[in-house]
């Protein structure tokens, strides 16, 4: 009678391995675990990902032993994303042109100590708009740019020295004074009028720096007169008098902050000393008439701690500016600024 070996010894003597079986569709099931030909173990394998999932990155080394570096992946569309940390050089945003053709700019090198003649006509304005000009009285600062809004206005403003006007919206505007290297010094909201003409001058305060809004509105010059006056603009001044050395007193008593009103001034050469005296001014409405020429050069019977020469011509404007130029009390100098 012929006998059957049970399984177990069919194992014995080298029989075949018990199948595993194999999953349904779709419930996954054992891996093989078993190398190759009774070899070593495989490595798993990570499943790719389906598609639209992402998934994990592979962490080894390539053939040649070199690392792989991970990769920062790109956003979708409208998400933004990371950004390169390497180095770069930032780009200065250029200094736009103000509407009618002139560019905003402080005066090269900070030179600007004679007459400085600044155009008084820009082209036409926009519908409401106003005209402004900036003016850095700020005694020992660096220069500053200037932002009125959102827009850079003033690239470059160096001491004692002015722009030429640009234009600007009506209304309130928010103006910041800042350093080349972007420190904000002063930011401030100021009102502008449709179709007025200002200058906002950038001055010394016991504080730091404040803003001041002087009105540049006019009668226009005729029958050959110019417009003359002066402005305190010097933080170290004490109350000073203008006086001419033929003893006639032009402004008295002209302190800190304070803007003389405009007064006729006809064509010629005058000589104006800055002193403090008990004098009485000349009447407002009074002309300044031409100064003789002996009078050139001679000072008058006062002690004077600063002095302005003056060639004026026909049909201008001029706005003189004391500015301070020491740290010492009535250390100053001028800023003359001629409009046609």
């Amino acid at each position: 009678m012929r006998q059957f070996a049970s399984p177990a010894s069919r194992a014995d003597r080298g029989g075949a391995e018990p199948m595993i079986p194999l999953p349904n569709l779709g419930e996954g099931g054992p891996v093989y675990p078993g190398g190759a030909n009774g070899g070593a173990a495989a490595e798993p394998v990570i499943p790719l990902p389906n598609p639209g999932e992402g998934g994990p990155v592979y962490p080894g080394n390539m053939d040649d032993g070199s690392v792989v570096e991970p990769v920062i992946p790109l956003p979708n569309p409208g998400e933004g994303g990371p950004v390169y940390p390497g180095p770069s050089t930032p780009s200065t945003p250029s200094t736009p042109s103000v509407p009618g053709g002139n560019v905003i700019w402080g005066c090269p090198g900070g030179g600007c100590g004679g007459i400085v003649v600044l155009p008084g006509v820009i082209g036409n304005l926009w519908p409401s708009a106003a005209k402004v000009r900036f003016l850095n009285a700020g005694y020992g600062y660096p220069s500053f740019r200037i932002f009125v809004g959102n827009r850079r206005f003033v690239n470059l403003l160096n001491y004692a020295s002015a722009t030429t006007y640009g234009q600007v919206s009506a209304g309130f505007q928010t103006v910041t004074v800042t350093g080349t290297d972007g420190y904000i010094y002063i930011q401030k909201t100021m009102p502008f009028q449709a179709n007025g003409i200002s200058t906002i001058a950038i001055i010394n305060t016991a504080g730091g720096l404040d803003l001041m809004q002087i009105t540049d509105s006019c009668c226009p010059p005729t029958n050959g007169y110019s417009s003359f006056r002066i402005g305190n603009l010097a933080y170290n001044s004490g109350p000073l008098d203008v006086i001419m050395s033929d003893g006639r007193v032009v402004y008295s008593d002209l302190r800190f902050k304070e803007v003389a009103a405009f007064k006729r001034i006809m064509p010629g050469t005058y000589q104006f000393f800055y002193a403090d005296t008990n004098l009485t001014a000349m009447p407002a409405g009074l002309d300044i008439e031409t100064l003789d020429s002996a009078w050139l050069g001679v000072y008058p019977p006062h002690e004077t701690f600063g002095s302005l020469y003056l060639d004026v011509t026909s049909n201008a404007i001029y706005s003189v500016y004391i500015l301070q130029s020491g740290t010492n009390r009535n250390n100053i100098q001028n800023l003359i600024l001629m409009d046609r």
